[in-house]
């Protein structure tokens, strides 16, 4: 963490906005890539995918639910009249081509619906298909994967120097001093677009975070990478591409999360009969990748859930990692938070393993948290809150 004064940066997270229960992540990438194949194995809908660019002109939306072994299991047991998982927001957004920073293709229009976006899918073709078109003639991601971040770092090149030519005529006359300190951030930021680098991947102090989460700068979001290979090479786990593509992410986005997957396959197996799947998978040694997506795509937000249980519903409640007991409380409801009293905490593996509320109590495993405690992930929480001065409440 960076000092008091602020003079050693330190590698802050940039969260862009407050967690909620509506997060959303982008499918990015060049068209006829399989975006929308994935959009609609990962939702049951079925918006276009024909074989030619932006078929997806408008982006497509929907609440995927985050598949989670815990949430059954609670199901299961409470039975519940309402059951509402932690759910992604994913959105299915119309292919980018080389100059959409300049208007080409769907140009400012892809790049806007990018930034109502709290985190990307950057997808990549990396498998041949005489039937599908390749918007660029040849197959070839390493090449698509700088066509996309070319475009992206070029946006928001363009706005942060817009932003610092607007700030730097009010520091300039003096009219607000305040802005001395985000001018300096802007002009860090500017410098490292510059040098080709992506803003999520800078040594930013926390009053940069602060003026970073005000800009809607793309290459600030969160990142994962989906590899759309044929499925004989997802069958056989190998593909010509893979390493390339690997080393490319290795030093762009270090660390960043690497999925491969195949449409193909996950549309075979989604056309397939419930009842033969299953035997499918084993003969081939493999599984379906999209609830591998779906959690990686929440984890790339550090996300994570608690749960309210009982009878009437068992409701899971997305934060991010690191949320007080208030602040998760205000997922709920902005009074839960305003008007937090205390949280009554048991983790899932001790219910689980106890078997009831009842033997959590006894086991000295069920407890009243305050305001300074940090939910985890699989929490079970009952929150008291007044906000009327009458007697607590609870939920």
């Amino acid at each position: 963490m960076a000092s008091k004064k602020d003079a050693t940066p330190a590698k802050e997270k940039i969260h862009l906005g407050r967690p909620s229960n509506n997060v959303s992540i982008g499918i990015v990438g060049l068209p006829n890539i399989g975006k929308s194949t994935l959009f609609n194995l990962l939702s049951d809908l079925h918006v276009p995918a024909e074989n030619y660019p932006f078929c997806t002109i408008d982006p497509n939306v929907s609440k995927v639910p985050v598949p989670d072994k815990r949430f059954d299991f609670l199901c299961e047991y409470f039975k519940p009249k309402s059951r509402v998982p932690a759910v992604l927001s994913v959105t299915d957004i119309a292919g980018l081509v080389k100059g959409a920073s300049q208007g080409k293709g769907l140009g400012n229009a892809f790049l806007s619906h990018i930034a109502q976006v709290d985190a990307i899918f950057h997808l990549v073709r990396a498998f041949k298909d005489t039937e599908v078109e390749h918007v660029e003639g040849e197959v070839d991601p390493v090449r698509d994967l700088d066509i996309i971040t070319t475009e992206l770092l070029a946006k928001d090149l363009d706005l942060i120097k817009t932003q610092c030519d607007i700030v730097g005529k009010v520091v300039a006359r003096g009219q607000d001093k305040s802005k001395k300190g985000e001018l300096e951030t802007m002009q860090k930021v500017q410098a490292w677009l510059e040098e080709g680098k992506d803003v999520r991947e800078g040594e930013w102090s926390l009053k940069d975070v602060d003026v970073i989460c005000k800009l809607p700068l793309l290459t600030a979001k969160p990142i994962a990478f989906l590899v759309n290979v044929s499925a004989v090479d997802y069958i056989g786990k190998k593909n010509k591409w893979l390493k390339s593509i690997y080393e490319w992410v290795q030093k762009r986005s270090p660390g960043a999360a690497i999925i491969p997957f195949s449409g193909a396959f996950e549309q075979q197996l989604a056309d397939m009969p419930a009842d033969k799947r299953p035997q499918y998978l084993e003969e081939n040694k493999t599984q379906s990748a999209l609830n591998k997506v779906i959690t990686q795509g929440y984890e790339t937000l550090d996300l994570v859930h608690y749960f309210t249980c009982g009878e009437d519903e068992v409701r899971a409640w997305t934060i991010r990692e690191g949320t007080k007991a208030p602040q998760a409380a205000g997922v709920i409801h902005t009074d839960f938070e305003r008007g937090f009293i205390s949280a009554e905490q048991m983790s899932y593996t001790d219910f689980k393993e106890l078997g009831s509320e009842a033997a959590v109590r006894a086991a000295g495993k069920y407890k009243s948290q305050g305001k300074l405690y940090v939910v985890h992930d699989g929490d079970i929480l009952f929150f008291k809150f007044n906000v009327s001065g009458g007697g607590p409440k609870k939920k």
